[in-house]
């Protein structure tokens, strides 16, 4: 029975790839659970099960001591049969795992296997099913049972039943990942992809650039003849391409982001990544796009707000703004007018308030100094303090304190 075991072993790691290492610990950990079934093992015993790699001979020791009453052939092909089996399913869905967690950012290829709810699970070439989810496919693509497909793997999780492997096909780096399969100057770092937006199913704009000048990196990705690119037309069914060529330049990344729209002027508000966009009267559809899929595209590329316009739009929307800032004016300048006499009244009143002290008839100049220290500036802090309060003064008794107090208000009023 050893050797039939190991054979079986030999034969798991080939055809499944699990390490015969992970295998046969798998076998020890089943046996030592068999073994203890049928001896009696106390709570402080020790006991192990070793099964020798080279030889298939299977051992079993209690504290050290080697046990030679257990029949391990039996128990191997009974007892221990399905705890082995159990083992070697756990490590083969670990290798699974870590298999396509490595692959994850990448494109696989299988066959549609079968459809549930509007998700397509994917048979990855016998290794592992993969789930296409309804909203990560592109809208306007269809699969039959049996089809070949491509997708990009998004996520791979941990589950019961073994790593569910999420997949997709309206990611925008599926794009990305197509253009590398296609382009031997992407994928050899001469050509780079500076960003790419999507709208599945519709459109896509990619922005490349060449890190060598004798290279022209938008000839690179499409082709000759257009064949690079219009296999990937092809992979998604048709989707439009439009292949930009990056610029430093913001002006002329925009208006390259914008093609096939002709732009007649860019102003910039680097403050804010704005740019205000004028075009021409027939320029305008095209460069808005259909429910503006061309200008929300091109804003995602280059990661600016575009604003875009035809001139006249730009000179009336200009126009009505300048009349509203004078209208504004004018309503303030109503107002400023209106307000006038009540702001000459209170300005009055403000000037009463801040008479000097120095009108008080009757009052030296000693105490005139005593109430300034006191924190009396102003008639006004005077007709409002409490006649105990000026008693407290040096040199100011009731009967001065009540003079002061009344010759105040006298002034004021």
């Amino acid at each position: 029975m050893s050797k039939e075991l190991l054979a079986i072993i030999e034969q798991i790691e080939r055809e499944k790839g699990i390490k015969k290492e992970v295998l046969i610990q798998a076998v020890e950990s089943a046996l030592l659970s068999a073994v203890r079934r049928v001896i009696d093992v106390k709570p402080n015993e020790q006991l192990e099960v070793k099964l020798d790699p080279a030889s298939g001979e299977i051992k079993a020791s209690r504290n050290n001591e080697e046990i030679t009453s257990v029949d391990f052939g039996r128990i191997a092909a009974s007892a221990a049969r399905q705890v082995i089996i159990q083992k070697i399913r756990e490590a083969e869905k670990d290798v699974v795992y870590n298999e396509f967690q490595e692959k994850v950012g990448e494109i696989v290829s299988g066959t549609v296997y079968r459809f549930e709810k509007g998700n397509i699970v994917v048979d990855l070439l016998g290794k592992a099913e993969g789930l296409l989810l309804k909203v990560e496919q592109s809208p306007k693509e269809e699969f039959r049972q049996g089809q070949r497909i491509r997708a990009f793997v998004l996520e791979v999780t941990k589950e019961n039943k073994g790593p569910q492997i999420i997949l997709s096909r309206r990611h925008h780096n599926f794009v990305k990942k197509l253009f590398e399969l296609e382009v031997p100057e992407i994928y050899e770092g001469i050509v780079e992809i500076k960003s790419i937006s999507r709208q599945a199913g519709e459109r896509t704009k990619i922005a490349v650039w060449s890190k060598d000048e004798k290279v022209d990196s938008v000839g690179a990705c499409v082709g000759m003849r257009g064949g690079r690119v219009k296999n990937i037309v092809n992979e998604l069914s048709g989707e439009k391409i439009d292949i930009v060529r990056y610029n430093e330049d913001v002006k002329e990344y925009i208006k390259a982001a914008l093609l096939p729209a002709e732009v007649t002027e860019i102003k910039l508000d680097k403050a804010n990544k704005r740019a205000e966009i004028i075009v021409g009267d027939d320029q305008l559809s095209l460069a808005i796009g259909k429910h503006g899929q061309n200008v929300r595209l091109a804003s995602k590329l280059v990661g600016w707000e575009l604003d875009v316009r035809t001139k006249a739009q730009a000179e009336t929307e200009a126009k009505q703004l300048e009349e509203a800032k004078s209208k504004e004016v004018r309503e303030e300048e109503k107002t400023e007018e209106a307000e006038k006499p009540a702001r000459a009244e209170k300005l009055a009143k403000a000037a009463k308030t801040t008479k000097e002290l120095e009108e008080l008839s009757g009052v030296g100049e000693k105490t005139l100094d005593r109430l300034k220290k006191a924190g009396f500036s102003s008639l006004s802090d005077i007709a409002k303090a409490d006649i105990n309060t000026l008693i407290e003064i040096k040199g100011i008794g009731e009967k001065k304190a009540q003079k002061i107090i009344g010759e105040t208000r006298k002034l004021l009023s």
